[in-house]
């Protein structure tokens, strides 16, 4: 619908301000061609005044009421979940941590010689601890968090 046929539209439902009007009514006066088409806009308005609306029978809504308490109610599905798919992909995610843990370890500069542990020694922490030993405590540190989670989340479900 284009701009001129929906302002005549307001025009004929009176929906415009009285200046918005009056330059519409000027546009009909000026132009023959929305006049022309205010006049179909106006007949078509006229008509649809004319129609008479559908409506439902009275006892509409009782029946569908009835129809609805008729039909059964939906039921929650009670299946059963395959263990050994739980446990599949349990099993996918541990190997999978266990090859980062010991890709991480394997890469680490780690050298059993270095170890010095005599009273008198100065020991050097800081040839000890190395980005990749410590991504590798820390790792390790969330798996046994996760774990535990995992413990008192469980712990939880059985007292429910």
């Amino acid at each position: 619908m284009n701009t001129i046929e929906q302002q005549l539209w307001d025009y004929i439902d009176e929906n415009l301000s009285v200046s918005e009007a009056k330059l519409i009514e000027d546009k009909i006066n000026v132009d023959a061609e929305i006049k022309l088409q205010y006049e179909a806009l106006l007949s078509l308005n006229l008509a649809f005044g004319k129609m008479e609306l559908d409506e439902p029978s009275m006892s509409f809504t009782r029946n569908v009421m009835e129809g609805i308490a008729l039909a059964p109610a939906p039921v929650t599905m009670k299946t059963k979940v395959n263990t050994n798919i739980i446990y599949g992909i349990g099993a996918f995610f541990v190997i999978s941590i266990l090859a980062i843990f010991s890709y991480a370890l394997f890469n680490a500069d780690i050298k059993f010689s270095d170890l010095n542990f005599k009273i008198n020694a100065n020991f050097n922490l800081n040839k000890f601890i190395t980005p990749t030993m410590l991504y590798s405590f820390l790792f390790a540190d969330l798996v046994l968090g996760l774990v535990f989670l995992d413990y008192l989340l469980r712990k939880k479900m059985v007292h429910k």
